[in-house]
């Protein structure tokens, strides 16, 4: 088989409409590429109560170790409004050098670097590299994360089937493609405080509890001063407000509930059940009523600067000339499930459009990062 394209790979991932949790196409699409280049082809799909089944892959190129994986999503998330695109969204029309599309850049441009880089590793190489390559594909990275990675890691774990070191190809460069690499990520909790009163007249406040006011001071409570000032790797634990509540048309009037929702981003420093534990401690000294409900994504997690993480970095240093950082900054990922299977590092493109309107990568971008992937492959696999 030839040598894929990245251009033309992307081109056709992007014009699969594969929001979450639909396949849309692409797990097809990549199937067909990977089985002509030797690669034993999985097609998971899992369920679940209360969710909707997704489908997932799972690809493998050898029988021996090392296994290395290269792990990513195919999902991508809603377009929003399509006539506030310059393009269609699911066209991939070029423009100028600049590829335009939902998922450009998260992260089927990636996916596509990926492949064409493994199309010409193993046409360099053949099937006997040293070793097995692998792919794991989810199909809900970008929804609620149940029936996708966590579970393909299951059925290989029954399988007896283990994972060496894994790349993701997450958008992980901020102002130039590789200037980033995470080799861990923030843990991710969302909390919705409700805080109860009695209502009552605002003329006559003696005879009502204001929820309102108690609400201020427990939030200022969690908010006024930094939890910590960061670690090693990780920058400081981040507890942001994004909305607050009463529902009150009246101007006379104090409620009977007031509610609050924060997000928190947190380091090493901390298990998310340590944070909750702060979070009442501190809600409990104003002595009101209230309810809590806690959702935890994902704790933090950290791989330990080492051979992945070094690989990333010379191959970075060999096609772009460029010194990285290796960081763990940005919201949460796969990654997050992969690292209790494997050491896990994550590189990819540009994340400037993300989730935007006129998602959009360079060309040149997507062969620079096809050629990183594929320094990363022959130094993992030295011939």
């Amino acid at each position: 088989m030839a040598e894929i394209d990245v251009v033309e790979a992307t081109q056709a991932l992007i014009r699969c409409p594969s929001v979450t949790p639909l396949e849309g196409g692409a797990l097809a699409l990549l199937q067909s590429w990977l089985e002509p280049l030797g690669f034993a082809c999985h097609r998971l799909t899992f369920s679940e109560d209360g969710t909707e089944d997704v489908d997932n892959l799972y690809a493998r190129l050898g029988t021996t170790g090392p296994n290395f994986c290269y792990a990513g999503h195919t999902d991508v998330v809603p377009v929003g409004d399509p006539a506030a695109w310059r393009v269609d969204p699911f066209g991939a029309e070029i423009v100028d050098g600049v590829l335009y599309g939902r998922g450009a850049v998260d992260m089927k441009g990636a996916i596509a670097a990926y492949l064409a880089a493994l199309s010409g590793f193993l046409e360099a190489r053949g099937p006997d590299f040293g070793g097995s390559l692998s792919l794991l594909i989810t199909g809900d990275e970008e929804g609620i994360a149940i029936n996708g990675t966590r579970k393909v890691l299951a059925w290989l774990a029954d399988r007896g089937e283990s994972l060496d070191h894994c790349l993701v190809g997450e958008p992980t460069s901020d102002r130039r493609l590789g200037d980033m690499v995470k080799i861990g990520r923030r843990g991710a909790m969302n909390g919705r405080l409700t805080v109860h009163g009695t209502q009552g007249h605002s003329a006559y406040a003696h005879l009502a509890d204001n929820p309102v006011h108690r609400l201020i001071r427990m939030l200022n409570a969690v908010t006024a001063e930094p939890l910590d000032d960061g670690s090693e790797f990780f920058p400081p634990t981040s507890l942001q407000i994004v909305s607050v509540d009463v529902g009150n048309p009246a101007t006379n009037v104090i409620p009977a509930q007031a509610r609050a929702v924060f997000d928190c981003r947190f380091n090493d420093k901390h298990a998310s059940a340590d944070i909750e534990a702060w979070l009442r401690q501190r809600f409990d000294a104003e002595g009101a009523r209230y309810d809590l409900d806690i959702r935890v994504s994902g704790e933090s997690f950290l791989t330990p600067p080492g051979p992945l993480s070094a690989l990333c970095e010379r191959a970075i240093a060999e096609v772009l000339d460029l010194e990285t950082e290796l960081g763990t900054t940005g919201g949460t990922s796969d990654a997050r499930f992969i690292k209790d299977a494997c050491p896990v590092a994550e590189l990819g493109l540009r994340n400037a459009t993300a989730h935007k309107v006129d998602e959009q990568v360079g060309l040149e971008e997507l062969r620079k990062l096809s050629e990183v992937y594929r320094a990363v492959l022959e130094g993992y696999f030295p011939s």
